[in-house]
C-alpha cells in the first residue's frame, strides 16, 4: 500500500502506553500502523469519534495476543479494526434509522497533501462518504480496502470472513454500485480557490446577486442538526432555495477556509465557539453541493483539533 493512503489526516495520535519490554514491541506495531487504521475506520464509519472506539478495540484486542502466531502484523491489526468497524457500522445503521434530519459524515480537518490526492481527496469526500453510505456493510469494507487502500483479496477475505472468490464478487458489485452514482470531475485548484473566496465574501456581505452567481442551478444543500440544533430536515434543491437559507447567515459569525475531507471547506464560529462546518462540491466554477454540519456532537472532534493549531 502506498504511503498515500496514511498521510495527511489529523487525528488525536496520542500513544498506547504499554509496560514492560513485550508489551513496548506491541505497542511499536500498533503505533506504526494507527494512521492506516484510524482511516480503514473513519471511511469505513463516517465519524471520527466512532474511529477512534474502533482503534481502542482494536488496541485492546491486539494487546491480548500471542506475537507467535502473527505472520504479518499490518493484516492481522487491519483484520481486527476491520471487523470492529463492521459491528459498529452495523449498530450506527440502526441509530441512523431513527435520525433527525438528513445524516451526514463528521467533519474531519485534512492537510494539503490530502486535497493535492484527487484519488485519496475523492475517497474521504463528504460526497464519496453519502454514495459508502448506500452500500451494505460488507460491500463498504471491501470497497475501502480494495478500492482506497489496494489490498488484496486474500487479506481482504480474511478481514470479513469471505472467500477470496466471494471478495472478488463483492468487490465487482460494489464498485458498479458506486461508479453509477460518484460525483462528477472535481474544479482545479486554482479555479476552487477562486469559487470559494468569491462564495465567502457572498455569504459575509449578504449580496445575494453574487451569491445566486456562484451557485449552480440545481446545486444541493444538505444539513445535519441531528434534532439538537436548527436545520433542514430534508434537502434544500435550487440556487434561489439555497441563497436564501445561506442568507440568514448571521453577520455576528466568522468564517474560516479550511480543508476539511479533503476538500474546501468553511469553519463558521459564532463567539468563538464552531457553530457549522461547511463543506463545498465545485464543478465548472460553480458551487453544486453544500454539506453543512451543525449536530454539536459532531464537531467537538473537529473543535479540539482547531484549538490545538491556534
Amino acid at each position: 500500500m502506498s504511503d498515500r493512503t496514511t498521510s495527511g489526516w489529523t487525528r488525536d495520535t496520542s500513544e498506547p502506553s504499554a509496560p514492560g519490554g513485550r508489551m513496548d514491541s506491541v505497542t511499536q506495531a500498533f503505533v506504526a500502523h494507527r494512521n492506516l487504521l484510524f482511516a480503514v475506520a473513519y471511511e469505513m464509519l463516517g465519524s471520527a469519534a466512532d474511529a477512534e472506539d474502533v482503534l481502542q478495540e482494536t488496541w485492546l484486542r491486539w494487546v491480548g495476543v500471542d506475537p507467535g502466531i502473527v505472520r504479518d502484523q499490518r493484516a492481522y491489526l487491519v483484520r481486527i479494526t476491520t471487523r470492529q468497524a463492521l459491528s459498529h457500522l452495523r449498530t450506527l445503521g440502526r441509530r441512523k434509522e431513527s435520525y433527525v434530519g438528513p445524516w451526514l459524515p463528521e467533519p474531519l480537518l485534512t492537510a494539503p497533501d490530502v486535497a493535492e490526492d484527487v484519488e485519496l481527496a475523492d475517497s474521504v469526500s463528504m460526497a464519496m462518504l453519502l454514495v459508502l453510505e448506500t452500500l451494505a456493510p460488507t460491500e463498504r469494507a471491501v470497497f475501502v480496502l480494495r478500492e482506497v487502500f489496494d489490498l488484496g483479496y486474500d487479506e481482504i477475505a480474511g478481514a470479513v470472513d469471505k472467500s477470496p472468490a466471494a471478495v472478488r464478487q463483492i468487490a465487482h458489485r460494489a464498485r458498479t454500485h458506486v461508479a453509477a452514482r460518484r460525483p462528477r470531475e472535481v474544479a482545479s485548484a486554482a479555479e476552487t480557490r477562486r469559487t470559494v473566496e468569491a462564495f465567502r465574501r457572498a455569504v459575509e456581505t449578504g449580496d445575494l446577486q453574487c451569491l445566486l452567481d456562484i451557485l449552480a442551478p440545481d446545486v444541493v444543500l444538505l444539513t445535519d442538526g441531528g434534532g439538537l440544533v436548527r436545520a433542514a430536515l430534508a434537502p434544500v434543491v435550487g440556487a434561489g432555495q439555497v441563497a436564501r437559507v445561506l442568507g440568514g447567515i448571521a453577520a455576528a459569525m466568522s468564517m474560516q477556509p479550511a480543508q476539511v475531507n479533503g476538500a474546501p471547506a468553511l469553519i463558521v464560529r459564532l463567539d468563538g465557539k464552531i457553530d457549522t462546518v461547511m463543506t463545498m462540491r465545485i464543478d465548472d466554477g460553480l458551487v453544486t453541493g453544500l454539506y453543512a454540519v451543525r449536530n454539536p456532537e459532531k464537531l467537538s472532534h473537529l473543535a479540539r483539533e482547531t484549538a490545538l493549531r491556534r
